[in-house]
């Protein structure tokens, strides 16, 4: 069989950190996108999220914009766009005027959950959870808007007629991945944060993938949660400021990122938290060696595509330094044999 580099790629939330303010954030997501381009990573992904006051990627399309007006050739796109949250001729109308006005550079990735609680989801589209239900046809309407066949409809998103704009289905359970299979999509799976259904939806996506005009064969990208620096107990310091985000979506009280600080016996016992745990189960933390170790054997089990690295950092140059590191393990990696479709 066959070997191949696994492209890499990010994610990421404009998380603010303590003490940041919310232009400063914007800056740095900049400033690491223009450093992954540099550092051959494939995209550059931002997630929606709402009503979270240490989040920043709320108006997605706005920022993508924003990265993509900074950069040159790296990918930039949504991971993703909720689409139950949004009218699909708005998400259309978007995009198209994205990709036309950086071609060949934005992608659309698209969910189904709300990326926030029950009342804002709410607030944001009162048939949201009719429009949940209604996913697959809320694709099929998105598909529409960006068909050139549309140009004879009464209602048309003409700055997206025609315009390239690749879509990836994402998931955090075996749902999306029959959508996916069925649609001839990529399929980008949640793993960095939804762990137990993985290797289930995976299985599902490539036995069921269906040949189409976007895709031949299936592709798949999973998302690990990465933290590397110049040593084991450096990374591990990093770290706590991971743990302290976890922390706090359990207890229902969001922080900003803090600062990191020494491991206590504390924070160790609560990563050994049954729930945390598993949450934490596809997170690779530690020196450049420890890492692609642990990258390699992941790489194995899932045969993944592409990784798309999500790395919640305090600081803007610990987090850019731990994308070098990353950058440079995924070159060293030899390629690992695909799974055959």
């Amino acid at each position: 069989m066959k070997t191949q580099q696994t492209a890499y790629s990010i994610l990421d939330l404009a998380l603010v950190s303590q003490g940041h303010t919310l232009k400063q954030t914007f800056d740095n997501v900049l400033g690491l996108a223009q450093q992954a381009e540099a550092l051959g990573y494939t995209r550059y992904w931002l997630a929606e999220h709402h009503n979270a006051s240490n989040i920043g990627s709320s108006a997605t399309s706005v920022l993508i914009g924003y990265v993509a007006q900074g950069t040159n050739t790296i990918r930039i796109g949504s991971g993703g766009i909720m689409l139950p949250n949004h009218s699909p001729l708005i998400i259309a109308e978007q995009f198209g005027t994205l990709a036309t006005l950086y071609p060949d550079r934005i992608d659309l990735g698209l969910g189904r959950a709300p990326g926030t609680d029950r009342e804002t989801a709410q607030a944001i589209r009162s048939d949201f959870m009719e429009a949940a239900h209604s996913f697959p046809k809320e694709l099929e309407m998105l598909e529409m808007y960006f068909s050139k066949d549309n140009a004879r409809s009464k209602v048309r998103a003409t700055v997206a007629e025609g315009v390239e704009v690749p879509f990836y289905i994402l998931g955090s359970s075996t749902d999306s991945a029959h959508l996916a299979a069925k649609k001839g999509l990529p399929y980008a799976f949640a793993s960095h944060f939804a762990t137990t259904y993985l290797s289930q939806a995976l299985d599902i996506y490539r036995k069921e993938f269906q040949p189409s005009k976007d895709l031949q064969k299936p592709y798949v990208m999973t998302g690990v949660n990465i933290i590397v620096a110049d040593t084991d107990e450096e990374a591990e310091r990093l770290s706590t400021s991971l743990i302290r985000l976890i922390i706090g979506i359990f207890t229902g009280k969001r922080e900003y990122v803090q600062p990191p600080t020494a491991m206590t016996n504390d924070l160790k016992e609560v990563m050994q938290n049954p729930q945390i745990h598993q949450m934490l189960k596809y997170s690779f933390i530690g020196s450049k060696a420890t890492v692609k170790t642990q990258v390699k054997a992941f790489l194995e089990q899932t045969k993944a595509d592409e990784l798309i690295a999500v790395t919640h950092i305090y600081g803007a140059k610990e987090r850019i330094r731990s994308y070098e590191l990353f950058a440079e393990i995924m070159k060293e990696l030899d390629g690992i044999p695909k799974a055959t479709p």
